[in-house]
């Protein structure tokens, strides 16, 4: 299966392929999902779905479109694909079901919805499951006038689902391969393993050996692995960066004059801290949002506060709606109230949103063309979905992570960023060391640390990393101040990768990302507001904090 957004070139590849395979003495079919040979139903489904004014259909929903490809997948799977499989071929298939949860996401349709289709597709296809799926993925569309906004937001969907599915059915990830010849090379090659290894009894793993040899600054790392992990000069700088922001971080924590660096880019630009939860946005929710002492302390109030806060994720916006609302309680919410005090904030030109993430605004899939009321909507049917409880009960982190990605307007990056915030309450207790999931800055970042991940996918690299950390600053001779005895964490070595990708845009601008981006556009400005540490109690360090921050008695020696 090739999958990718238009334009990443999976036709020509199609193509190639079967001509290779062909060569080698396999009878091999092409078919373009939802397939647009004449008098088909995938070609009507097409020119429906591209030109519906030509049938009088002057609006049409993105749910309707996606189901309409489903019923164009059914009838090619019973058609023709189940026959040919029967006969023996070997079939390329051009999209997958992958194409109509990307799309539909990417386009407002809500997650059980999409599942509900696409439900119906996998009892089509039954116990027949891929040799591969390869995921074609570049920094730029080949030959396209497409908008690269929405391009990219399809680009980061496929990434996702991608590392979701890695876990089901083997996936290959193809980047900006030079050449078409050189992509089909490395299509042929993966799926020679992968039928090597459905036919083995047996997966013996080897350890992952991290000793790197001597070598050029400017030649690539190899981390031996079942194929050996390649990485480029921002993989030491990745550990590099991660040690001098944690120490930045206690400089200005000692009370030490600015600056608190040597290094020119950290002094110029903004990134965050080496911990998520040291950040000030993360300071402000802990200690102000969910541990407030005036607050109740019930399921439904912190996770209502959790999540009010969260949607907008600006301190500024909590402070509003307290100023005109007085405390942030469930039992007292009332939508009218705060959406006048945010209409009101807006008409006077104030930023209700953080800059930190890319929100989407719904479209009308919640019945407002406003953004901030779908959200004040969205947690309204949390609450009535009694989604307090249902993240209270859930066994791990993936699940409350499943939970809050069947809302609407909530992807996969919003999902994990929400559980960790939920985590830092006493709702729940999940280990951050066993789960994660990239952002498009951090797949980014990846991009630029590794040639070739060695058989991991991202979510796995991350977790590889984590366990690594010490023995990587080791390596390097980096002195790194952990968080109080906490170590890096997968949220934090994932927020990691995601500003070295921007410290690599000037320190290694020769190393391209995914993105395209070669400027960092925020620079660094002193905040003088004082922010006095202090994280979830069931952590354990507070009571380290508290000690460092007491005057030591002086000996003669320190007089």
């Amino acid at each position: 299966m090739l999958e990718g957004p238009d334009g990443v070139g999976k036709s020509t590849l199609a193509a190639l392929l079967a001509r290779r395979l062909e060569e080698s003495g396999e009878q091999t079919a092409v078919l373009s999902f939802p397939g647009r040979e004449p008098e088909t139903l995938g070609a009507h489904v097409y020119a429906v779905h591209h030109d519906p004014l030509r049938f009088g259909i002057k609006n049409m929903t993105a749910a309707s479109k996606q189901l309409l490809h489903i019923a164009a997948h059914l009838d090619v799977i019973e058609t023709k694909l189940q026959r040919w499989l029967r006969d023996g071929m070997t079939v390329i298939l051009d999209r997958y079901w992958w194409s109509t949860w990307v799309y539909g996401r990417v386009d407002g349709v809500s997650a059980n919805l999409l599942d509900a289709m696409i439900n119906v597709e996998r009892e089509a296809w039954g116990r027949t499951q891929p040799a591969l799926t390869i995921l074609v993925r570049r920094s730029t569309p080949i030959n396209r006038n497409v908008d690269m906004s929405e391009w990219k937001k399809l680009q980061i969907q496929y990434s996702d689902l991608a590392m979701r599915e890695r876990t089901a059915a083997p996936v290959l990830f193809l980047d900006d391969s030079p050449s078409s010849e050189a992509a089909c090379d490395s299509i042929l090659k993966a799926l020679t393993k992968q039928v090597a290894d459905a036919g083995a009894s047996s997966r013996q793993e080897t350890l992952i050996d991290l000793t790197v040899p001597e070598q050029p600054a400017s030649a690539p790392i190899v981390l031996t692995h079942l194929s050996p992990i390649k990485a480029t000069a921002a993989y030491d700088t990745y550990w590099k960066f991660a040690a001098e922001r944690q120490g930045v971080f206690f400089r200005r924590l000692e009370g030490r004059p600015a600056p608190w660096t040597a290094d020119p880019i950290l002094q110029t630009f903004k990134f965050t801290n080496a911990y998520r939860a040291s950040d000030r946005v993360s300071q402000f929710l802990i200690r102000s949002v969910i541990y407030r002492e005036q607050y109740p302390t019930d399921s439904e109030e912190v996770f209502f506060r959790i999540l009010l806060f969260k949607l907008f994720n600006k301190i500024d916006t909590w402070k509003l709606l307290e100023r005109a609302i007085g405390p942030i309680l469930y039992s007292e919410y009332s939508f009218d109230r705060y959406d006048d005090v945010l209409t009101r904030a807006m008409a006077r030109g104030e930023r209700i949103y953080s800059g930190a993430y890319i929100m989407p605004s719904g479209g009308r899939i919640l019945g407002s063309s406003t953004k901030h009321r779908n959200h004040l909507r969205l947690l309204e049917r949390m609450m009535a979905d009694d989604a307090p409880r249902k993240i209270q009960d859930a066994k791990t982190m993936h699940q409350g992570f499943d939970i809050l990605l069947s809302y609407p307007m909530i992807g996969e990056f919003l999902a994990y960023q929400y559980i960790i915030d939920l985590n830092y309450s006493e709702l729940t207790s999940f280990s951050e060391r066993d789960f994660v999931v990239p952002g498009p800055g951090a797949l980014d970042g990846i991009r630029k640390c590794f040639i070739d991940l060695g058989g991991l996918n991202e979510p796995e690299l991350i977790r590889f990393i984590a366990d690594q950390q010490d023995r990587e600053f080791e390596r390097l001779g980096l002195h790194f101040r952990s968080l109080w005895g906490r170590p890096l964490q997968l949220i934090d070595c994932q927020n990691l990768f995601c500003e070295v990708d921007k410290y690599s845009r000037v320190h290694h601008p020769e190393i391209a990302g995914i993105s395209g981006r070669t400027r960092i556009k925020q620079r660094f400005s002193q905040n003088p507001a004082p922010i006095s540490y202090w994280y979830p109690p069931k952590w354990g360090i507070n009571e380290r904090i508290a000690a460092m921050s007491k005057p030591q008695p002086q000996t003669k020696e320190a007089v």
